[in-house]
């Protein structure tokens, strides 16, 4: 599944190899050459990985790492720095800033594309193109299929991508407001209540392969996606 990548760069030729890649792997890209155009994207809607490069006119890149981290909004979203600073002393403190991985350049963009990959799969799932089952429940967004116990199931995209965000955080509640931004984007504003009638919709479209109890409400907190039934 394609993921939105906000690239950081202020070397145009850098940035530029950066973005066909990334487009050539199937990504979308966004790109800034300093911080302050970087926030302004990352308030315009939230990208599912952030590649940052370390030296940028005017706030560092080590700066907007600690300012993001440091934003209830934005603390989670997964980001690899980029640097020419390859001292192990450099590492430590991109990763002590919050980053989830340090590239040093010159790097490859086969070895970028596969760490992004890395990355994503570890903190973003439901970013990736990777098949998840669960209880006889499969889902592969490559080919965007559902299947239960080896028959297809016929899903709207909202509960396609509800669904596969919620089998990808297992055991983990996520309010409606969490639902919201994860599977909507924190830039479209609906009513939380639009998550419950996903929810049923999704719960129907289960039922008749009997998966729908997976789906679990939980009182006062939101929504989860159980490997047991309750």
């Amino acid at each position: 599944m394609a993921a939105n990548i906000l690239v950081v760069e202020d070397e145009p030729a850098i940035q530029e190899l950066i973005a066909a890649n990334l487009s050539r792997a199937g990504h979308s890209v966004l790109r800034a050459t300093d911080a302050e155009t970087a926030l302004r994207l990352v308030r315009e809607a939230l990208p599912d990985l952030i590649l940052l490069d370390w030296m940028l006119p005017g706030m560092s890149g080590i700066d907007l790492a600690r300012r993001l981290r440091a934003d209830v909004r934005t603390r989670d979203v997964p980001i690899i720095m980029l640097t020419a600073r390859g001292d192990e002393r450099d590492k430590v403190v991109g990763l002590d800033t919050g980053a989830d991985d340090y590239i040093t350049k010159p790097f490859s963009p086969r070895e970028l594309v596969a760490r992004i990959k890395a990355v994503l799969r570890r903190r973003a799932p439901q970013a990736t193109e990777d098949p998840v089952e669960i209880g006889g429940l499969r889902l592969d967004p490559a080919t965007h299929r559902v299947s239960g116990g080896e028959q297809p199931m016929s899903l709207g995209p909202t509960e396609f991508r509800l669904l596969h965000f919620l089998m990808t955080h297992p055991e983990r509640v996520h309010s409606r407001s969490q639902l919201l931004d994860q599977v909507w984007g924190d830039h479209v504003f609906v009513e939380e209540r639009t998550v419950d009638v996903h929810i049923r919709r999704l719960r129907s479209a289960l039922e008749p392969n009997r998966f729908e109890h997976l789906v679990q409400t939980v009182r006062g907190a939101g929504y989860r996606f159980s490997r047991e039934a309750e």
